[in-house]
């Protein structure tokens, strides 16, 4: 995302000598995507930011994955993974996964607790939070997260979760294995957000002022690639702390937004999902639909029509509002709907007559749609809904 920012204390020019008032030298970190050939900041740090002083091995949790088999519609209940001793759980080491492939994971965490220190070097996150509030500590400063937050953390960000308040934070992660940004239709060649797009560089909100943490022998928890479940995690002491950056500038950093700054596009017809973007990765995009007003032809029908994924799994996730199409089914708050390629679902019976007349919906979803079949983690199977799939024809199997 090609939005420049500077905070802090930086030279007048890059790559050129930076000095404490006792005349040692900075050190300068270009923090950077694609072999220097994209988005990238540069960072002044007081210490070496790549000394360690110890590396033993650290376990991220259960990363297994199991074929969606049979090819089944599927309906997961967010909620039934949070735990009593969630004031104890932090949102990095509590994150179950609940459905992956080889682009995108997605998780779940209850947490109440400061998190570790964290990287993940495997790609981007996109957190979305579904309830609660907190600050993330970053390298490139402080992030005041709320509720329908969307917090954007570009690779090997090194950041922790500080909760706020008394209500659970409630998290939702997508974590890639590319890079995430808004899609490239709503940016100018340069980069800039267009007009047609829902959202602008004024609803994105960059970190503050640097932290200026003096600390020696610090932990810091990487996620990275390897293991046999391809992904694996490091242990790092290092010697002094990540945030002991004085200055940076650049246009890659971590950044909230909102989803009630998310404008919706809606016609005289039903809209595709595609209108609903907000995000993209490789492999996969991100949407979220919002209240809004609906389709105002007179012969309207407002709800998705049935639908077949020839190229993709969907997976919506709903986090407030009532979602018209699905009533009927169990989904509620904290339910997530998966439906896979090679199998065409639409709204519930009845929903369509329910809804025809209707001026607008009260509803709130994030989907991630991917370009790969997606299989179920240790979160999704333990929270499964097994009815869900004969929830159309009223029926399951004779057995």
């Amino acid at each position: 995302m090609a939005y420049y920012r500077r905070a802090g204390d930086v030279p007048p020019k890059r790559h050129t000598q930076h000095r404490r008032p006792d005349g040692t030298l900075y050190h300068e970190e270009l923090m950077g995507e694609e072999g220097f050939s994209s988005d990238s900041s540069l960072l002044y740090h007081a210490g070496v930011p790549s000394a360690i002083v110890d590396a033993t091995p650290w376990d991220p949790g259960d990363q297994s994955l199991t074929d969606n088999r049979p090819l089944l519609p599927r309906h997961l209940r967010l909620h039934e993974l949070g735990t009593p001793d969630w004031k104890s759980v932090d949102v990095v080491t509590g994150r179950r996964l609940v459905l992956g492939n080889a682009d995108v994971r997605i998780s779940y965490v209850v947490a109440g607790e400061t998190s570790p220190l964290y990287r993940n070097a495997v790609g981007d996150e996109v957190v979305y939070l579904e309830s609660g509030s907190a600050v993330v500590e970053t390298v490139f400063g402080a992030l005041d997260v709320v509720r329908g937050d969307y917090v954007v953390l570009p690779r090997a960000t090194t950041h922790r979760w500080v909760p706020t308040g008394s209500e659970p934070l409630r998290a939702y992660a997508i974590e890639a294995s590319s890079h995430i940004a808004p899609p490239e239709r709503y940016l100018s060649r340069y980069g800039q957000l267009l007009e047609h797009a829902p959202y602008c560089e004024r609803d994105l909100h960059g970190p503050g002022a640097p932290l200026l943490v003096e600390q020696t022998d610090v932990e810091v928890l990487v996620k990275h690639r390897g293991g046999p479940d391809g992904i694996t995690g490091t242990r790092y002491v290092v010697p002094t702390h990540p945030f002991d950056v004085v200055g940076w500038d650049g246009c890659l950093y971590p950044y909230t937004f909102n989803v009630a700054d998310f404008e919706p596009i809606t016609g005289r017809v039903h809209q595709p999902p595609p209108v609903h973007q907000v995000f993209a990765g490789s492999g996969f995009v991100i949407c979220n639909f919002v209240p809004r007003k609906v389709d105002y032809h007179p012969l309207a029908v407002p709800v998705p029509y049935y639908h077949a994924n020839v190229d993709s799994d969907e997976v919506m996730f709903y986090c407030g509002g009532d979602y018209e199409a699905r009533r009927g089914s169990g989904i509620g708050q904290g339910s997530i709907s998966l439906h896979p390629g090679g199998h065409s679902h639409g709204p519930q019976p009845g929903a369509v007559e329910r809804a025809l007349g209707a001026e607008s919906f009260d509803e709130l979803a994030v989907m991630v749609d991917t370009f790969r079949p997606l299989a179920l983690g240790e979160g999704g199977r333990a929270c499964e809904d097994p009815s869900y799939a004969w929830s159309w024809a009223g029926r399951g199997p004779a057995r």
